[in-house]
C-alpha cells in the first residue's frame, strides 16, 4: 500500500492579536503585543492582572441555533467559530465527501472552567436545585470536538485528547496518524481554551507560574530574556483542517504544507518543571524528524513551546540543542509567538502552527518581542524582536504540557 501523505488545507485563529487569522498573523509579523490588563473579571486582590485577552469576538454568526451558543462555554464557543473559519478557508464542502471518513478532534487543556465556577457558585449561594441542567456538557473538555461534528455530521473518528498546553499538538498529531493509517480521509483539529477566570488566575498565579510584570503588559511575556519572570495566560483557539493528499488534490484544495512528523514523548520526571536536560523534549522532536525522514539541518525555523518561564526556556534550548546539533547555533532560527500572544494552554500549538504555516507561505519568521538582554543559557537565534524574511522550507512547532507530555509538529512546503 503506498504512503499516505497528509496535507493542511485550512486554517482558523482566534487570539488575543486578532480574532481570524489574518488580523491573527498581521499583528505577528509586526511583533505586537496582545497583552493587556485584564477587563473580564476583578483582578483586585490578584498578584497578576494581566493576560492575553480575546477581544470583541461574536460567536453568534458560527451558530444556526442560537441556544446552542447560549448553552456553551466560552472554550467551546472560540473552537466552533476557529473551526467554521478553518473550514471555510479550506473550501471542504460537507455535502460533498463521505461523511464518514471526516473526523474532529479539537481539544481543550482545561475545558469548561467558567461554566464550572459559574455553576458552582450558584449551588452554594441558591441551592442544588438552581444549577444548570447543562452543566455537564458544558464544561467537559470532549464537547466541542462533539458539537463541531455534529454541525457538520461528521462521522468519522471523534475525540479529543486532554494534555495540558501539549493538546493542540497532540489532536493535530493523533489525527494525522489516523489519516496515515487509513481510518479517516480528513479531519478538524486542534484545540481552544479560555481560563482567564478567577480560579485560572489565583490557580496559576499561586503556583508562581505567572508574570507580575503588571506595570508593563506588553513586555511581561519575554521569553528568552534575563528578565522574563513566567508566563501571562492568554486565550483562544487555533484549528486547521488536514487530508490525505488525494482526498485533497481530488477537490482542488489549495495547500498550505505538508505535515511529515510529529513526535510524542514524556519527560516522566515532574508535575510541572521539565526536565533539567530536555531530554524527553528532545526525543520529541528527534521523533518528529525521524516520522519526515528529514536531517536537523533540513529544518529553517521552529516556533519555540517559550513559554517566558525561567526553567523552561533554558530546558527547551537545551533539547534543541540535543537535537539539532551544532546546526542549532549556526543556521536554525527559533523564535517565540507567545512572546506577543501569551500562554493559550491547550490552545497553544494550533495558534502556532499556523504562525508555522503562514511564515512558510509568506517566507517571513514572526519575532521573539521583549528580547532585550538575552540569557546567555539561552544561546541560539530567536529572531529577536523584529521579523526576518527567510524562505522556510520546513518548519517545527514544539508544545509541552504539566506532567511531561511533549509534543512536536514538523511541516514542510508542499512538493507534488
Amino acid at each position: 500500500m503506498n504512503e499516505r501523505r497528509v496535507v493542511i488545507t485550512g486554517i482558523g485563529a482566534i487570539s488575543p492579536l486578532g480574532n481570524d487569522l489574518d488580523s491573527t498573523w498581521e499583528a505577528m509579523k509586526a511583533g505586537k503585543s496582545g497583552i493587556s490588563n485584564i477587563t473580564k473579571m476583578d483582578t483586585e486582590g490578584y498578584s497578576v492582572n494581566i493576560a492575553g485577552e480575546v477581544k470583541g469576538f461574536d460567536p453568534k454568526p458560527y451558530f444556526n441555533d442560537a441556544k446552542d451558543a447560549r448553552r456553551a462555554d466560552e472554550y467551546t464557543l472560540l473552537a466552533f467559530g476557529a473551526s467554521k473559519m478553518a473550514m471555510e478557508d479550506s473550501g471542504l464542502d460537507p455535502e460533498a465527501v463521505d461523511k464518514t471518513r471526516v473526523g474532529v478532534m479539537v481539544g481543550s487543556g482545561i475545558g469548561g472552567l467558567g461554566t464550572l465556577e459559574r455553576e458552582h457558585e450558584k449551588l452554594i449561594k441558591r441551592g442544588p436545585g438552581k444549577v444548570s441542567p447543562f452543566v455537564i456538557p458544558m464544561m467537559i473538555s470532549n464537547i466541542a470536538s462533539g458539537m463541531i461534528s455534529m454541525e457538520y455530521g461528521f462521522g468519522g473518528p471523534n475525540m479529543v485528547i486532554v494534555t495540558a498546553c501539549a493538546t493542540a499538538n497532540h489532536n493535530i498529531g493523533e489525527a494525522w496518524r489516523m489519516i496515515k493509517f487509513g481510518d479517516a480521509d480528513a479531519f478538524i483539529a486542534g484545540g481552544a481554551e479560555s481560563t482567564i477566570l478567577p480560579m485560572g488566575l489565583s490557580g496559576f498565579s499561586n503556583m508562581r507560574a505567572l508574570s507580575t510584570r503588571n506595570d508593563d503588559p506588553e513586555s511581561a511575556s519575554r521569553p528568552f530574556d534575563t528578565g522574563r519572570d513566567g508566563f501571562v495566560m492568554g486565550e483562544g483557539a487555533g484549528v486547521v483542517i488536514i487530508e490525505e493528499l488525494e482526498h485533497a488534490k481530488a477537490r482542488g484544495a489549495k495547500i498550505y504544507a505538508e505535515l511529515t512528523g510529529y513526535g510524542v514523548s514524556s519527560d516522566a520526571y515532574h508535575m510541572t518543571s521539565p526536565h533539567p536536560e530536555g531530554e524527553g523534549a528532545s526525543r520529541c522532536i528527534d521523533m518528529a524528524l525521524k516520522h519526515a525522514k528529514l536531517n536537523p539541518e533540513d529544518i529553517t525555523y521552529v516556533n519555540a513551546h517559550g513559554t517566558s518561564t525561567p526553567m523552561g526556556d533554558v530546558c527547551e534550548t537545551k533539547a534543541i540543542k540535543k537535537s539539532f546539533g551544532s546546526y542549532a547555533k549556526d543556521g536554525l532560527i527559533v523564535s517565540s509567538t507567545k512572546s506577543m500572544t501569551g500562554h493559550l494552554l491547550g490552545a497553544a500549538g494550533g495558534i502556532e502552527l499556523a504562525a508555522c504555516l503562514m511564515a512558510m507561505k509568506d517566507s517571513v519568521i514572526p519575532p521573539t518581542i521583549n528580547l532585550e538582554n538575552q540569557d546567555p543559557e539561552c544561546d541560539l537565534d530567536y529572531c529577536a524582536n523584529v521579523a526576518r524574511e527567510v524562505e522556510v522550507k520546513a518548519a517545527l512547532s514544539n508544545s509541552f504540557g504539566f506532567g511531561g507530555h511533549n509534543a512536536s509538529l514538523l511541516v514542510e512546503k508542499f512538493s507534488k
